[in-house]
């Protein structure tokens, strides 16, 4: 059989973590023991409560000098991160967070002046903690430092028109525009377009509302090409590769692609938010080999999830959360729009514990649906 999927669930709760010290918690594996699990769900984090933080002012109230409240995370639309920080951008508060793990605590991005974001869409965080924010109304992406100070924008008149996501490797930077449904290619120096990747189209390497892009560690770099319902994989050069997924509501389809993300192995990690799952995608034949979250109260569930990041820098934080006998290898977050559960972490490893009872595994010749869970105007 070509295609092998591991089918899982989660019938888990997490219990809650108090400010000081972690509480048991019951675990959730995906696949479930007695398979061999890959991950496991660590926990939620909406506010800093959640990693042990004292109580404090909400964002909001935090940002206008209102009454005391719960800082919080509320809409999260993508993440980055660097050693020792989560950063969130939020698109109820359009600001991007900062969740400092040492400290426990969550703040933001003091953006002013030449700075101020106005409409934020994307994030990148480069590995020596440089932030690059698209600003759909602005269209332009702004840049700040690893002291979280504004430096440049880039962006001149007409160069983009809706622009989404950006993502950054060595001396190019990668931007979505969902207007012109093209990868814009930016020389790092002087801002200048050098080149552009692809055209509206359902063909290879043609996009239909491209809302996503990543760039794995070789440059390689990827796209959500929502409408056309797969992700598209280019070389350093531009070319097209190959592409993950469908259109179908079976294992290894989509309905609605958005955030994506490619661990240093060349595993492809794509949120789909109809489904409320991640899956995760082999980068040799584009089999599915994973998924995990879906809708429901079980733990590690998602709901509306929409952006995606895998981080290595910080698992020494969340160690805490991992079961005796899992070995965190990285983290994977993944944030949810809507309900009480905002950013997700999931440690991807091995299980180190006594050995797995052997389980005869037969091949799968059909696939069943995805149960889906509410749409959008459901859920409103």
């Amino acid at each position: 059989m070509k295609r092998i999927l591991l089918v899982v669930c989660a019938a888990a709760v997490l219990a809650g973590c108090a400010e000081t010290a972690v509480k048991p918690a019951e675990v959730a594996f995906f696949p479930p023991l007695p398979q061999s699990p890959k991950l496991q769900f660590l926990l939620s984090i909406t506010t800093e409560n959640d990693i042990g933080g004292a109580k404090s002012s909400g964002l909001n109230d935090w940002l206008v000098g209102k009454q005391p409240g719960k800082k919080q995370i509320a809409r999260p639309h993508d993440v980055g991160s660097v050693k020792g920080k989560i950063y969130i951008l939020d698109r109820t508060f359009k600001k991007v967070l900062i969740l400092d793990l040492a400290r426990k605590q969550l703040d933001f991005i003091k953006d002013a002046r030449e700075g101020a974001l106005s409409d934020p869409m994307g994030l990148w965080v480069t590995q020596d903690g440089i932030k690059y924010v698209v600003d759909s109304a602005r269209k332009q992406v702004l840049v700040f430092d690893k002291d979280e100070k504004f430096v440049r924008e880039y962006g001149e008149k007409d160069q983009f028109e809706k622009p989404m996501d950006v993502a950054v490797y060595k001396d190019r930077i990668y931007v979505i525009d969902f207007a012109k449904m093209a990868l814009l290619v930016l020389d790092k120096e002087s801002g200048k377009t050098v080149q552009t990747i692809g055209e509206p189209g359902g063909e290879e390497g043609r996009f239909n509302r491209p809302t996503h892009v990543s760039v794995d560690a070789q440059g390689n770099v990827y796209v959500n090409d929502s409408i056309n319902f797969r992700i598209q994989k280019f070389d350093p050069q531009g070319k097209y590769l190959k592409h993950f997924g469908y259109q179908g509501d079976t294992l290894g389809g989509f309905a609605r692609p958005k955030g994506i993300a490619v661990d240093h192995d060349g595993l492809v990690y794509a949120v789909d938010t109809a489904f409320e799952n991640t899956q995760i995608f082999d980068p040799s034949s584009t089999d599915l080999l994973l998924f995990f979250g879906g809708y429901g109260p079980h733990a590690g569930s998602m709901y509306l999830p929409s952006s995606l990041h895998i981080d290595y820098d910080n698992v020494e934080y969340f160690n805490q959360y991992a079961d005796k006998d899992f070995k965190l290898k990285y983290l994977v977050y993944v944030g949810n729009l809507l309900g009480d559960k905002k950013l997700n972490v999931y440690g991807f490893g091995e299980w180190i514990g006594a050995p797995l009872p052997a389980i005869e595994r037969k091949p799968v010749l059909t696939v069943p649906p995805v149960k889906r869970g509410p749409s959008d105007k459901e859920k409103k």
